[in-house]
Parts: C-alpha cells; structure tokens; sequence
C-alpha cells in the first residue's frame, strides 16, 4: 500500500470554525490525502515523512472552505434584468425566458456560476434547479458534469414545479412538470447520481420549488420520496410577504404552518431565505431541526427584508450562508454574503449586538455544512475531516493594516485567494482556477446569453 501524500502549510493564522472557535496566530495544519491530519500553533512536526509540499503561507488566513446553501446556476444568463422588482414581479417578468433554456445553455451557465464562487473561496456548492422545459436534454446531468470539472463538492436540489399559471402558480405552463413525470425524474436523478460515502463529491436532494409553484401534492409526495431514498430535501419558504399571504389564501395557513402540514419540518430539511418568520415559526424550526440557507443580497436585491438570523440562532436553528440566483445578486460570490450578513442583519432590532465578524464566517462554514447535512466531514478545519480549507491573502494594501485577520475578511474588501483546496486536490491558485479556463467560459456564456436573449424574444 502506497504511503500517503503530505502536503504542509505553515506560518499562517488560522481560523478553526471548531466548536471552541480555537484559532492560531501563526500556526500549521497538514494535510495527508483528502483528510486534514493535523492543525496547530507554531510549524508543523520536523519529522513528518512523505511531504511532497511544503507552502509558507505567511500573511495569509486559513479557514474552511465556504459553503453555498442556495443557487440557481442557470440565471447567470439573465443577470442584470429585472433590477426594480419585488420577487412576484420578478418572478412573473423571467419565468419566460427560463423556459427557454436548453442544456448547453444549462451546463455554460453552471460553469459560470461554478467559476466564480470557486475562485472565490467556495468548497462547496449546490444549485436548486427547478426549471425542466421538455424536450431539451439532461439539465441535471449538465450541472453535475460542469461542477465536477470545476473540482468542488457538490449537492444538486432537483427542484421541480407543477403549479402552473392555470393552476393559480406563477409559472407558465409550459415551465413546468406533471406530478408524476417530477418525481419519476427525481427519483432517476437521486438514483444516478447521490452519493451517500464520507467525503462524496456529490449528492442529491429532493427540491420541489415554492408553495406558490408547486401543488401540495407534489411537497407531500416529495417529502415521502426523500425519505425513502435517504436524502435532503430543500425549498424555498417565507421569503416575502406575498408568498404569506398567498399561503394564507390558499392553504388557510402561513408558510412554516404549510410545510409542517406537508412533513416538510425536520433535520433532512433545509429551506431558502426564511425572511418573515415569527417566533413560533423559529420555535418550530428550532424544534425540529430545520436549517435555513440565509441570502442577504438576494434578499435586498428583491426588497424581501431581513431574515432574523440572531433569532434563529439563539433558538438553535442551524443556518447556512447562501448566494441565490445571480438573476438576483449579480456577483454570484459567497464571499461577500459574510459582509452582507453583518451588515444586513445589524440593520435590524439587535443593531451591533446582531452577528460578529466570527459568527458571519461560522454561517459561511461551518453553518453551511450542517444545512447540508455534512458537518461531519467538512465547515471546520479539525484532524480527521475532508481537506476542504483557503487561504486568503491578507498582507496586500486592502487588509495589511488591520490586525484582527478574521474582521479582516468579513468586513474588508474581498480577500485575494492564493489557494483553495477540495479534498486535498488543489482547485485554485493565485485567484485563478487551475482546472477551467476561465476566458473560455466568459465567452460562452456571454454567447449562451445572448441565444436565450434572442429565442426569449422570438428570433
């Protein structure tokens, strides 16, 4: 049996996101295959063998690599549109033009997406993709291949949709799936492709979109599908007004009320946005385990409001970090959600006391990986756990005079990535991707975009 690879980073702070949130002012960590061997003060053990790297990381920051919660990978084709819209007229305004897309267009878009949360310190990522138009080929298999080019860890949400326009939904009908053909598909896809192993590159999740596109059959069944194959389910729930009030009309209740009526409350569960919750919703979440994937651009790009994230986790809820679709947080990074969290969320009633620098990485770390449900394996860089870490460079002009290196990153500007490493296997170097080409993906989907521009407009 061959001996296991090393590789030695050394005199670097590091921020552990353990549960002691231990962290190190100059410190090592040794990484030995896909798993973090050892992490600690000073340089690391003289007498380590088979070290075939050694990187002297000296002015950097080492954390866990980010965790996205929630995407939608295919609207980079459709960034920048729609800009003075609340979600329902957002929603209604680009549901048309989703419908058009096919699987080149699918996969060009992913890539995109992929790309630009890699470069910037994501690990792990995942796209909640919900729009199937028939006929247009192997959308699910397209994100897959695109992230495991990309090198990261990856959950896909088959997201469906079955509420079409006839049938009081948002959608128009032609969007969206039949019940049945949804969770045949689901099932094929969970089948295809979850992982279930320690250290999976990649797993699947079952997504029904929204209450106000989906029919409660569809959420009831999907929950029960779930539960059979053994995987996460995940949605999108509370996140404006209208969609409390849509609730309340339709199903006589509010959205967490819905969702436990449906089994969709529990520790498989993760839901997206969760703005406009009350305190026995967080009591309910709280009890039963539910994450929420927090997304503060996205919530102030469409003027939802803010998520009461201090409540949330106070009363034990666990939260993750999410980008949303860049159709609405056009920079499609998760770095600058851990700025955006702080800040956003120190505009409400808990003011300065809301979140530190430290809790805003925690919720892009290791929050993150328990809404995944992968805790176990990655969100913190302890021994025994997947080598998913970056290091952030912070002795350049922009961070070089502020001597707190974790306020340094939440609150600076965006720290330049020197490398980031999935498994071990190293995915960026220098603030560029080692395994795509960047330019090349810039091309294609300016091109992509444009074609669904065109087909969206009837050319």
């Amino acid at each position: 049996m061959a001996a296991v690879e090393r590789i030695v980073i050394e005199n670097c702070a590091i921020a552990t996101v353990d549960a002691d949130d231990t962290e190190y002012a100059s410190g090592h960590l040794v990484l030995a295959g896909d798993r973090i061997e050892s992490v600690g003060a000073g340089p690391a053990p003289a007498a380590l063998e088979n070290v075939v790297r050694r990187i002297d990381a000296d002015g950097h920051l080492a954390t866990p690599g980010l965790v996205n919660t929630h995407h939608h990978f295919y609207q980079w084709l459709t960034r920048g549109l729609a800009t003075d819209h609340n979600l329902f007229d957002w929603l209604v305004a680009l549901y048309p033009t989703w419908a058009r897309l096919d699987e080149d267009m699918v996969r060009v878009a992913a890539q995109g997406s992929l790309a630009m949360m890699a470069r910037g310190g994501v690990t792990t990522a995942m796209d909640h993709h919900y729009v199937y138009p028939r006929g247009t080929g192997d959308l699910s298999g397209a994100i897959i291949g695109a992230a495991r080019e990309t090198g990261v860890r990856f959950t896909l949400a088959r997201g469906s949709m079955d509420r079409g326009e006839s049938d009081g939904g948002l959608p128009p009908d032609f969007a969206v799936e039949s019940l049945d053909d949804a969770l045949a598909a689901t099932e094929a896809t969970v089948r295809e492709h979850h992982d279930a192993s320690f250290g999976a590159m990649t797993q699947v999740a079952v997504a029904p979109c929204s209450p106000f596109s989906v029919s409660t059959e569809l959420m009831r069944d999907g929950a029960e599908l779930a539960r059979r194959l053994g995987v996460r389910l995940h949605t999108h729930g509370s996140e404006t007004v209208e969609e409390e009030k849509f609730c309340h009309e339709l199903f006589g209740m509010g959205p967490t009320d819905y969702f436990e009526s449906t089994g969709w409350l529990g520790e498989d569960v993760w839901m997206a946005h969760c703005v406009h919750m009350n305190d026995s919703d967080i009591a309910a979440f709280a009890r039963s385990g539910t994450g929420v994937a927090h997304c503060p651009s996205s919530n102030a790009r469409l003027a939802a409001g803010i998520a009461r994230v201090p409540d949330l986790l106070r009363a034990g809820v666990p939260v993750g970090l999410g980008v949303d679709g860049t159709a609405s947080n056009e920079s499609g990074e998760l770095h600058t959600e851990l700025r955006n969290a702080l800040l956003v969320n120190r505009l409400g009633p808990h003011r300065e006391s809301a979140l530190t620098a430290r809790q805003a990485l925690r919720l892009g770390t290791f929050g993150g990986a328990q809404v995944l449900g992968r805790s176990r394996e990655t969100g913190s860089l302890e021994p025994g756990k997947l080598a998913d870490l970056v290091l952030w460079r912070m002795d350049t002009l922009a961070h070089a005079s502020i001597a707190d290196p974790v306020a340094a990153l939440v609150l600076g500007a965006a720290a330049p990535v020197t490398a980031s490493f999935v498994g071990g296997r190293q995915i960026v170097a220098d603030g560029r991707l080692l395994h795509v080409d960047e330019e090349a993906v810039a091309r294609a989907t300016r091109a992509e975009a444009r074609r669904l521009a065109r087909i969206a407009d009837g050319e």
